[in-house]
């Protein structure tokens, strides 16, 4: 008898593994180790059919029959609510295993969004609707919502489901997606928008879809820090800006003097500029200062200088857009320049547009507290506050969209700008190569020169052009290093402005006794001072 009871053992073995196989809370592992399909097919067909060990609930797990001719609605967390109606109810009523023909099994389940792979992305350049629908983001909490009904598949619901997501206003914005399984079966698959619309208010995200698979929330999260980090930012930026307002007012002087002495239009943008600058760092000292002073939530006052820091960033950028277009045509449109009231049209632009924004934006009542996120979790307050655009609702985040739009067409196009001046110098320092001195060390010492006032040309350009504001997109790639860096080079515009304003004074007196003649540094510092 031996062998009939070797083979009970294995049969007992066999059934043994098929059963621990089979529980609910082995499943994603025991999905994962087919080969045949993809784990997330599996795990559709099975969680109908497995068994929970033990008589307590799977946390954050649903399995209910339900009747078809009603409508079913579950919360598997406090943060996730599914709402599905009878017309899904009926569409996925097969083959139950209890019951009667008139219920169909329901599941809900929540999942580690670690658990979807993401397949590589598509080389193809087709504007095919797989590809339109193809999302990237991060996934809202790392949590995927698991809907099953029944024992078919779910599509082209009459009547979509409804998939209600919590948010902890951490978020931007978010798109509801599902997973959509790769064409290689080899278990990645990517998320994707078809079939699901979305909505959302100041707590929730509302998806409606009209199939039932695995659905998510992608958002692109705020960048958030700790108390330690924030507090060194802050030191960092109110002393930035303290000194950015003092150094601007010593600008000012200076662009005046150069102004009297010289009169020229370049001049006169520069001070547009710096006034700009000088309007933008107080009123962000100001509506820091306000915020933390004030108790009340809807105070005027905060309102009044979050309207006063929006309109000198508008003009700030507008100024620097004007000076980017005032080089294109010092380097492009070198001949017959005239223009009829030049410096009116400008601050027509320059003012007025940030005026007219600034002012439908106040009727909007954009304007109030505007809480920076700090992550702490042993202090729950939120300490860093000031007066901006309210972010909270839909006509903030608009404006905010807007804003950030406009500034990185500005900062497009005065990075061409800037292109074109090293392109300028590249092709004068070329031109001058044949004139040079018979000395080799003196060859040298020139060439040396000439790079130096080259670079310091086009840093100063830079700052002129306002392109340290493009390190804000930094930060989504390296968010701590890149706020500091985005800190410390916009806090202190104003002195890198009174720097700039030194060396056009410099320049300014040394044109007719230079000892080092350099015709690429001079043709390129005279854009501050030609017409």
């Amino acid at each position: 008898m031996p062998p009939v009871t070797l083979l009970l053992s294995i049969l007992m073995c066999f059934s043994t593994f098929k059963a621990k196989a089979n529980y609910c809370e082995n499943l994603i592992q025991a999905c994962h180790n087919v080969s045949d399909k993809p784990w997330t097919r599996c795990y559709e067909e099975r969680i109908t059919t497995c068994t929970t060990r033990g008589r307590l609930p799977l946390p954050n797990f649903i399995r209910l029959l339900t009747n078809t001719s009603h409508e079913a609605e579950e919360s598997p967390t406090h943060d996730h609510r599914v709402h599905i109606p009878s017309s899904a109810l009926q569409r996925g009523r097969g083959d139950v295993p209890i019951g009667s023909e008139e219920n169909v099994l329901v599941v809900i389940t929540v999942l580690d969004s670690s658990l979807f792979m993401l397949s590589p992305p598509p080389r193809s350049r087709s504007r095919g609707l797989d590809q339109f629908a193809h999302r990237e983001g991060t996934v809202m909490g790392q949590l995927v919502l698991a809907v099953r009904v029944g024992n078919h598949a779910v599509n082209n619901l009459p009547q979509p489901i409804t998939l209600t997501f919590k948010h902890n206003k951490q978020a931007n914005n978010g798109t509801c997606v599902f997973w959509q399984e790769s064409s290689l079966f080899d278990g990645t698959g990517h998320w994707s928008t078809e079939g699901c619309d979305t909505s959302y208010n100041t707590e929730e995200f509302i998806c409606t879809c009209n199939h039932l698979s695995f659905f998510a929330v992608l958002v692109n999260p705020k960048i958030t820090i700790d108390h330690r980090n924030a507090a060194n930012l802050s030191y960092i930026t109110y002393t930035g800006s303290g000194l950015s307002v003092i150094f601007t007012i010593i600008s000012l002087v200076i662009y005046i003097c150069l102004q009297r002495r010289r009169p020229e239009k370049s001049i006169s943008l520069h001070m547009q500029l710096t006034g700009a600058l000088f309007c933008l760092h107080l009123s962000f000292l100001l509506s820091n200062l306000w915020a933390w002073l004030e108790e009340e939530e809807e105070e005027w006052g905060c309102r009044v200088l979050g309207l006063l820091l929006h309109w000198s960033l508008l003009a700030t950028f507008s100024w620097t857009a004007l000076e980017g277009f005032h080089l294109y045509l010092l380097l492009v449109k070198v001949f017959n320049i005239y223009v009829r009231r030049y410096l009116l049209k400008l601050c027509l632009v320059g003012w007025g547009v940030p005026s007219m924004i600034a002012g439908v934006c106040w009727f909007l009542g954009v304007y109030g507290k505007h809480t920076l996120p700090v992550s702490d979790p042993t202090n729950h307050s939120a300490p860093y506050e000031m007066c901006w655009i309210k972010t909270s609702s839909q006509e903030g985040l608009l404006v905010s969209i807007v804003m950030v739009t406009y500034m990185g067409l500005v900062l497009l196009f005065n990075s061409t700008m800037l292109g074109l001046v090293v392109v300028k110098l590249w092709r004068l320092r070329g031109n001058t190569g044949g004139r040079e001195g018979s000395s080799g060390w003196t060859m040298d010492r020139e060439k040396r020169a000439r790079l130096c006032k080259n670079c310091a040309t086009i840093l100063g350009l830079s700052c002129v052009l306002g392109l340290a504001w493009g390190l804000a997109f930094s930060t989504y790639s390296f968010p701590l290093p890149g706020l500091y860096l985005f800190t410390i080079l916009n806090s202190l515009q104003g002195v890198f402005m009174f720097l700039w304003s030194l060396a056009l004074t410099c320049k300014s007196q040394s044109d007719n006794n230079s000892s080092v003649k350099d015709p690429s540094t001079q043709k390129m510092m005279e854009t501050s001072f030609k017409n």
